[in-house]
């Protein structure tokens, strides 16, 4: 693990939509991000009762600034640690330990791709398709939401990839339904040979099975909820079944939370299933 633990500083907090992007000054998080890490932010101020930090995927970093390396991150108001850091100030001070996580796998050769994001879960693919453009890949986006306030990133995958397509479950923007809707097309029309996803768990069930149909190798980054960000509470814990046929109960902070999409055992999210190892094994019936 390359994390840090550093205090970091606001540099901006402002709408985007539905969300809030906020720009830290981190030196040093920066300069260690990968594509699909998280960072760990302490909320509520020194003398809050909230212990525990809140988890948000790097949107962007810039190693340089006139005030050092930054971060940005985006995020939705949720509960009271997300509220108390939407209303932060340029210059507010805020812990920062980063960064976490495995990040995405880049291919060693190029190959088109395709990335798929859904709501604010868009937003660790931004800089995943920077580095894959450098490594001359094609890229092609799907991005998709409830509705058009909740979509993140347009503008951005616009610039960045070779096509967007964009989907709203009302139809506010862009085509009317889910990615999974519209995956298909976009799969046969790039010839991708690689796809990658982020956004909710039902969401990144869709684009698995699609990349299982298509003979796709898959990466998803998921979305599950975390405590400490740093594997100690076993919080975040999911189903994962490894190269040799096992399931076990892996972390998603620190075993992902980018993952094999095939691995994932998605339809049993959230339970230890039977034959997970280390699992309980039921007695045998008299």
């Amino acid at each position: 693990m390359n994390a840090i633990q550093v205090a970091g500083e606001v540099l901006s907090v402002r709408r985007s939509g539905a969300y809030w992007l906020m720009t830290l000054v981190a030196p040093g998080v920066a300069e260690r991000a990968k594509p699909g890490q998280f960072v760990a932010l302490a909320v509520g101020g020194e003398h809050s009762s909230m212990v525990l930090r809140r988890a948000f995927a790097i949107y962007q970093v810039a190693e340089r600034g006139v005030y050092g390396g930054t971060v940005e991150v985006v995020f939705a108001v949720h509960g009271k640690g997300t509220e108390w850091l939407s209303r932060l100030h340029q210059h507010d001070p805020v812990n920062v330990v980063g960064p976490l996580g495995r990040p995405f796998r880049l291919p060693a050769t190029p190959v088109p791709t395709v990335l798929v994001g859904g709501g604010y879960g868009s937003a660790p693919l931004f800089g995943l398709a920077a580095a894959l453009s450098d490594r001359r890949c094609r890229v092609d986006f799907v991005i998709g939401a409830g509705s058009a306030d909740r979509l993140f990133g347009v503008l951005d995958a616009k610039r960045m990839a070779v096509t967007l397509t964009v989907t709203t479950e009302d139809g506010t923007a862009g085509e009317r339904g889910r990615v999974s809707d519209v995956l298909p097309e976009v799969l046969e029309r790039s010839e991708a040979g690689l796809l990658y996803a982020c956004g909710p768990m039902p969401m990144l069930r869709a684009v698995v099975a699609a990349a299982e149909e298509y003979g796709l190798p898959c990466e998803v980054a998921v979305e599950e909820s975390m405590a400490c960000g740093i594997g100690v509470c076993m919080t975040c814990v999911l189903p994962i079944t490894g190269a040799d046929g096992t399931t076990r109960m892996l972390r998603s902070c620190v075993d992902g939370p980018v993952f094999l999409g095939e691995q994932v055992r998605f339809d049993d999210v959230g339970t230890v299933p039977y034959g997970t190892l280390g699992a309980p094994v039921p007695l045998a019936s008299a």
